[in-house]
């Protein structure tokens, strides 16, 4: 419904009551003799609406402070305002109001008050002072406001052609600055802030202030705007050119570098043989370069790009060698002994023989430094006819590192996984990841959740670089990783793989293993031939026994090299005898020995046992003495030991005492005696759970005065009753007790069934004794028996070197050979 009403002729003795109905509006300040719709939709307003039309028509108009608002309150309306007259209403289908209203008067609100849902407030009339005489003053500033309204017209500003031409024709002070002010788009606080201002002059040179502020931005952005459209119209006048060049040449039968280039890249894709999802987004991409300005950023980052591409293989693979025979003999030459891992490389090529696609396996080598974890791989990719690849993750601490960097970064680039690929040229080589034991996680990522994606066989074939970001069948590479120790390998990593244990090398197989390798290969590298220098066998096992001590080779071929290199300068000098080096002479290039056989160990004695201990680096002897002494019955535990062996003294104590009867031990003993548990070494720090029938070993001796047998050795864990429990590590353990000299070690019955991972050539060194009971292993380590009665027959441990292949199995039942 639209309710006509006549309009409002102007006058000065316009009667306004002294309390209207209040509208609040938003995004707008109403100035007097302004005209202009309005759409009402709260209740709270439509009430006012009515309020006044069933009156005299007349509303106050006040600007809300929070446009936001839905129920402004009195404090959130501005004060001063504009008394309005309704000249036309329609009621809209959705229930909102649309009003034409014409501003009246200036009003300040005096108070408010809340009648039928809707505010009354009682205003007070604000009069402007009469307008100013005319002077120069006055007349410059119209001007000066119609001159600079005309500025910003020119620059763009949108204002209605009535309104100009009004303006032009206007020069009532307070009107031309409420005029102009209502039609420059002022933000509503500086519009109210005008509207507050009674003197028509000053309300003038504040509109004028803002004339000149706008014309500052507007010619700022009109100066701008030219700018880009010059930049943007020189670009587009070199592509014209460079279009029109390329035309010309090619209809006089040239062609120009970039077209040469862009018809290359265009060859080469095709030429990759890629997957037909993956050319489509190549050639899309090279669709692009060509469009793009050779000298954009965009452009470069594209081309190199595109150069991943082309040069990542695709589908490119070597073809395996499947004679297992000839691999064989491969793997033979270039490594002496590891027969497990041998093996299992035949059987992937057997299988790989039998069943043309399948996925390559994952294997991680696990092992001390320098058994030759690296150069296996090494020789894994020779006997199988393929590219090796050789990353170190050692440090590692960025996932990018895997993954790569997404393309959107400054100098990004493929993940390694990528780049190996790149650099073998193909895409089944042996990738060995080295030193997977040693990454690291920071704030860039955890590259150990990289590799899961990478070495799952069934994720690896959509195997996505960020950079690339495009899928690549990673199942037809043979990944082998390798660490020193599986400790610090995150469990889910380490479910993924198939682990194999390289444990450390035994006096004979170090000696062959000179004799192939490390000494052809120092003579080499150090320049002189066998014929100026021959190694002995003795010489060779003088270096094992005296100058190295290690489970791997390396410090080996090093002390080989400072032979090599003390006879290099000999024959530097003029020296053309021939050097043979035996044990008697090695001192003489390398100096005293650097390890020698501690002097206790060379007779029986109380209190003194050698245990067994296990480190990522090897297996090594651990000596342990106990030593008794008058006192109150204290115990002092000394050389750096950790919970867990401190723990194994309590048990192993707790057992003695336990025993004390059957050990002719008296009760009062243990008040009035001191022990004392020392492991030298004492900087070195030692923990771990095989360690508790050393223990309790040689406080029984210590107590009973019984010496224990050097040549004896021994590892396990005990209960409080006296149980021996499995440990891990055993081939480590064993070899260090050979290397040591140890003719007999004393093993817990439950690791009889590791014996048969141990090469049958180490078992030949050593007498090995299994034991239930802390009781079976007294019965072997020391020189009598301190038992009242006997849990098994004693066996004949010799003095000498035990008979090759000899192993004692013993039970609580006796002795089984």
């Amino acid at each position: 419904m639209e309710i006509e009403m006549e309009a409002i002729q102007e006058s000065d003795e316009l009667k306004i009551p002294d309390q209207l109905p209040l509208l609040p509006v938003r995004d707008v300040v109403v100035y007097p003799y302004m005209i202009l719709p309005l759409f009402v939709g709260r209740e709270v307003s439509i009430n006012a609406v009515d309020k006044a039309l069933s009156s005299d028509r007349l509303i106050f108009l006040a600007t809300q402070k929070d446009l936001s608002e839905e129920d402004p309150t009195p404090e959130s309306i501005y004060q001063v305002g504009t008394v309005a007259m309704i000249m036309r209403m329609l009621k809209l289908p959705d229930g909102r109001v649309k009003i034409l209203v014409q501003g009246l008067a200036k009003a300040k609100i005096t108070s408010f008050e809340s009648v039928d849902s809707c505010y009354l407030v009682n205003i007070e009339r604000l009069v402007e002072p009469p307008p100013p005489e005319e002077s120069l003053e006055v007349e410059a500033l119209v001007r000066s406001v119609k001159d600079q309204l005309g500025k910003i017209i020119a620059l763009g500003k949108t204002v209605s052609p009535e309104v100009i031409v009004i303006v032009e024709n206007m020069q009532d002070v307070g009107s031309l600055a409420d005029l102009v002010s209502s039609n420059i788009g002022l933000k509503v606080e500086d519009a109210q802030a005008l509207l507050e201002i009674s003197d028509p002059v000053a309300r003038l040179t504040k509109v004028n202030e803002f004339l000149a502020k706008e014309h500052e931005l507007l010619s700022m952005q009109a100066k701008i705007q030219t700018a880009a459209k010059e930049e943007m119209g020189k670009s587009q006048k070199e592509y014209y050119l460079r279009e029109q060049l390329r035309a010309i040449q090619h209809e006089l039968g040239e062609t120009d570098s970039r077209s040469e280039e862009m018809v290359e890249i265009r060859k080469q894709v095709e030429a990759a043989k890629m997957p037909k999802t993956i050319e489509k987004e190549a050639l899309k991409q090279l669709g692009r370069l060509e469009q793009m300005h050779p000298d954009s950023g965009e452009s470069s980052m594209l081309r190199t790009y595109l150069d991943w591409m082309v040069e990542i293989p695709w589908s490119k693979s070597t073809r395996d060698s499947l004679d297992i025979k000839r691999a064989q003999v491969i793997l033979d030459e270039d490594h002496f002994g590891l027969e497990k891992i041998k093996e299992r490389i035949l059987e992937f090529l057997a299988v790989r023989k039998l069943r043309k696609k399948m996925k390559g396996p994952i294997l991680c080598f696990v092992g001390p430094p320098g058994v030759g974890k690296t150069s296996l791989g090494k020789s894994i990719a020779r006997s199988m006819g393929r590219k090796f690849v050789r990353m170190s993750l050692g440090g590692m601490r960025d996932e990018a590192e895997i993954r790569g960097h997404r393309r959107t970064y400054v100098g990004a680039l493929p993940g390694r996984i990528i780049q190996g690929l790149k650099q073998a040229g193909m895409n089944n080589p042996v990738f060995m990841l080295d030193e997977l034991d040693k990454l690291g996680s920071d704030f860039r990522g955890d590259p150990s959740s990289a590799l899961l994606e990478v070495l799952d066989p069934e994720q690896n074939h959509m195997f996505s670089d960020h950079y690339i970001n495009l899928p690549f069948n990673l199942s037809n590479v043979m990944f082998i990783a390798t660490a020193n120790q599986i400790d610090t390998i995150p469990g889910p990593l380490l479910d993924r793989m198939e682990v194999i244990n390289l444990s450390g090398y035994t006096e004979e197989e170090k000696l062959e293993i000179a004799k192939r390798y490390l000494v052809p290969r120092q003579t080499k590298d150090n320049g002189i031939t066998s014929k100026k220098i021959t190694f002995t066998d003795e010489s060779i096992k003088a270096l094992i026994a005296s100058y190295t001590r290690e489970a791997g080779l390396r410090n080996l071929e090093r002390e080989i090299g400072g032979v090599c290199r003390k006879v290099a300068r000999h024959v530097a000098e003029g020296d053309n005898r021939r050097f043979m080096i035996n044990a008697a002479n090695v001192s003489k290039y390398l100096g005293p020995p650097k390890f020698i056989r501690e002097p206790e160990a060379e007779k029986n004695e109380t209190g003194l046992v050698t245990g067994l201990a296990w480190t990522p680096v090897g297996g090594e002897t651990l000596h342990i003495e106990a030593t008794i002494m008058n006192g109150k019955g204290a115990l002092t535990l000394t050389g750096h030991l950790g919970d867990v062996m401190k723990e194994s003294v309590q048990a192993a104590l707790s057992w003695i005492r336990s025993k004390s009867v059957e050990l002719g031990l008296s009760d009062d003993l243990f008040q009035n005696i001191e022990i004392h548990v020392h492991v030298p070494a004492g900087a070195i720090p030692k923990d771990g759970p095989s360690a508790g029938v050393a223990m309790a070993t040689a406080l029984v001796s210590a107590l009973t005065k019984i010496p224990v047998r050097r040549e004896v050795a021994m590892t396990g864990e005990i209960t409080l009753r006296g149980k021996v429990l499995p440990i891990g590590g055993l081939k480590e353990k064993i070899l260090a007790a050979i290397r040591a000299g140890i003719k007999t070690v004393i093993i817990p019955y439950q690791n009889e069934k590791d014996l048969v991972e141990i090469p049958k050539l180490i078992l030949k060194k050593v007498t090995i004794v299994t034991a239930k009971e802390v009781e079976e292993v007294l019965q072997v380590a020391l020189e009598r028996y301190p038992l009242s009665t006997p849990v098994m027959q004693k066996p004949d441990v010799p003095k000498k070197k035990p008979s090759v292949g000899k192993m004692l199995v013993t039970s609580r039942k006796g002795v089984s050979a």
